[in-house]
């Protein structure tokens, strides 16, 4: 519920010591060789991101990111299982087919390495946007061929299991469209539990979730722990079971090795706020205690002054279809000082912005406390965090923590510019799909600025704005399946009704209101059409951040129909959507996010679900096609992420004396180098 994801547009932004990186990467001086755009497969594009300054940065500086690297790549396997209960039983095949192919001029194989790709990219075999099963290009009897040509020992058999069994156990998954078709589904009508593929639960119904978790809930409690975050629910002998995710419990392989380099970190805290933060950490992976998870969160917002700061743990929820389960993700950053300085002035208007809001009285927090807001350097991601990436981040998610204790919104800078760039390298989307020149050169001047200052204002006082009525559950126990699509809506809103005010004029953010046009010119675009490049045809949108868009778009154009305020205009059978009164829909736009904030205040279930399947969910396939068929014209992919800096330690003796960023040239090689040093979990778990 707290990260911003981008759709990039054209001209638009809309980790062990002793192993050494492959010799297939840049130079260390990226400034004369360095490439943002690595290369393509299927419907991605693969990007690079710079450290800037990370070689004048002291010594225990970079050993610090180093150690944090290392417990976020440590991690990585988690997010597989998580995703899939076979999907590291596919990974490492995929790696020892690709890794044993003598590299000789075949189609097959092409299609084989594609898919290989798509699955690092995804973290699992599902499409990391949409959840649908990737359906691979090669045969079965190529897969079984090629299987059947690499050492068994190479390959993650079960105990005495043979490799003609291990095809026959491995194919269908792979082959059969019916078997684990969907990673997450939210669709209307359905057991959103039995027919999602996530790894979250096994033998074990909706209803059987929800009643085993409604059990735990205390609406008296204030502060009450996020229930199931970090554990999954199975049914063994007729009982629900949680396998809890510690040290000794579920995933513990992984876990000791994210434990171990976390206690190396804390040794080179920057600050004792900080040490007491990873320690706290530490003792969370542990002990697997939700109350010292809180703990935790509340110690990691208190420390404002460290220059490194990491996320690392179970944190969002978006991939369980019930909002129950969090991934395994980590982030690890570099706070940019000058660039911090515009999203550290709304932080410091947020009591403004709340005393401001259209939401009702009620619904506004007297007091808005503890918002830390910076913009950062990203050094490495992993888990839910990587290969795709947001732009933006706001946490922790738990309410009561962010009203008593606050939050930290960040911007991710060196990414968001990283896109920027990419986005130089082709082009044509804006040019195609916006209506007027006068759009377009609007774009073209505030384009870059208008998106970070949504970024900014979505995670500083978006995701930190309002309050849940007393006696109210959390949102994941009141609205369900469709809390996360509101959350984002919800924080989308605040963005969008404050980026048309004179008072970031006023503050010197923005130059005029140009630049807030220049957002609702691009917002109503992807929410109405562009978004739409991400679906295959006859698809409804489920993704929580797309829903969220159209949801906000539709909603705007139907209720702004008799004022005319968007206008769908058809040219030589092309459509565009044209905004004609920017005051008004800054209106409309208000009196949705009071309408939404009320839903998540109050716990209306009924009402939230409404204002989602009404206008989040369902696509014009007429005009569906039509954008599909203009935007492959373009040949630009409508997914982005990104190959990792690696930090590589210099040693002599037994101290570390530096520590090089090193810049990959090849994302093969990357997922390759990832699972040769970073695979601690047994193929099923």
């Amino acid at each position: 519920m707290n990260k911003f994801a981008p759709l990039v547009l054209s001209g638009i932004i809309l980790s062990l010591i002793g192993c050494q990186p492959s010799a297939n990467r840049q130079a260390e001086n990226p400034e004369t060789e360095f490439q943002v755009v690595a290369e393509n497969f299927a419907d991605v594009r693969i990007l690079r991101y710079r450290v800037p300054g990370f070689e004048e940065l002291p010594l225990e500086t970079k050993k610090l990111l180093y150690y944090l690297q290392e417990a976020a790549l440590s991690g990585r396997d988690m997010i597989y299982d998580q995703n899939f209960k076979y999907n590291l039983t596919i990974r490492r095949t995929m790696e020892a087919l690709v890794a044993a192919h003598s590299g000789e001029n075949d189609a097959d194989f092409e299609q084989l390495l594609t898919y290989a790709k798509k699955v690092w990219f995804a973290n699992g075999i599902h499409h990391h946007y949409n959840s649908d099963k990737f359906v691979p290009g090669f045969s079965a009897d190529y897969f079984a061929e090629q299987v059947k040509a690499v050492s068994p020992q190479a390959l993650p058999l079960r105990k005495g299991e043979s490799v003609d069994d291990f095809i026959a156990r491995i194919s269908p998954i792979l082959f059969d469209p019916a078997i684990a078709a969907k990673k997450v589904n939210k669709a209307e009508g359905v057991d959103v539990v039995t027919s999602s593929a996530v790894n979250f639960y096994e033998g074990v119904t909706q209803a059987e979730v929800e009643a085993y978790y409604g059990k735990m809930v205390d609406t008296s409690d204030h502060q009450p722990v996020s229930y199931g975050l970090n554990s999954k629910l199975v049914k063994e002998n007729g009982k629900l079971v949680e396998k809890v995710w510690k040290v000794g419990g579920m995933y513990s392989p992984a876990i000791e090795k994210v434990v171990f380099w976390l206690n190396k970190a804390a040794e080179v805290a920057e600050t004792e706020a900080q040490r007491t933060s990873l320690k706290k950490l530490v003792n969370f992976y542990e002990t697997g205690d939700l109350k010292v998870f809180d703990e935790y969160s509340i110690a990691w917002v208190a420390d404002t002054s460290s220059s490194v700061d990491v996320i690392n743990g179970f944190i969002e929820v978006y991939q369980d279809p019930l909002g129950f389960k969090a991934s395994f993700e980590s982030v690890v950053s570099l706070r940019d000082p000058e660039a911090s300085k515009r999203i550290e002035a709304i932080s410091k208007e947020a009591q403004w912005f709340e005393d401001h809001s259209p939401i009702m009285d009620s619904h506004k927090k007297a007091s808005v406390k503890g918002i830390s807001a910076r913009v950062i350097n990203v050094t490495t991601e992993s888990g839910d965090a990587s290969p795709s990436t947001p732009i933006g981040i706001n946490l922790p998610n738990a309410n009561w923590i962010r009203a008593d204790h606050g939050s930290k919104s960040v911007n991710l800078a060196n990414i968001v510019d990283a896109y920027d760039e990419a986005a130089k390298v082709g082009g044509g989307t804006y040019d195609e799909f916006a209506f007027s020149d006068v759009e377009k050169k609007r774009s073209e001047d505030y384009g870059v600025l208008s998106s970070k200052l949504h970024t900014d204002m979505h995670e500083v006082i978006g995701h930190a704005s309002g309050i849940i009525n007393p006696g109210v559950g959390t949102p994941k126990e009141t609205l369900k399946n469709y809390a996360s699509t509101l959350e984002e809506a919800r924080a989308d809103l605040v963005a969008l009704y404050y980026i048309l005010d004179p008072k970031l004029v006023e503050i010197g953010l923005m130059p005029s209101l140009e630049v807030g046009k220049a957002e609702y010119d691009r917002f109503i675009l992807n929410g109405l059409m562009l978004q739409l490049t991400r679906l295959k045809v006859g698809q409804n949108v489920e993704e929580d951040h797309m829903r969220n868009r159209q949801l906000i778009a539709a909603w705007a154009y139907e209720k702004g129909k008799q004022n005319n305020v968007i206008e769908k205009v058809v040219v030589n059978g092309k459509t565009y959507f044209k905004i004609n009164d920017y005051e008004q829909l800054r209106v409309l736009f208000g009196q949705l996010l009071r309408e939404i904030q009320r839903l998540k205040s109050e716990g209306d279930y009924t009402g939230a679900k409404n204002l989602v399947e009404t206008y989040g969910v369902k696509v014009d396939p007429k005009l569906h096609q039509e954008v599909l068929d203009r935007y492959k014209s373009l040949n630009i992919s409508p997914f982005a992420g990104f190959i990792n800096p690696l930090l590589v330690p210099v040693i002599k003796g037994d101290e570390i004396i530096d520590v090089k960023v090193t810049y990959p040239a090849d994302f093969r090689e990357q997922m390759l180098f990832y699972a040769r040093n970073y695979s601690f979990l047994p193929n099923e778990n």
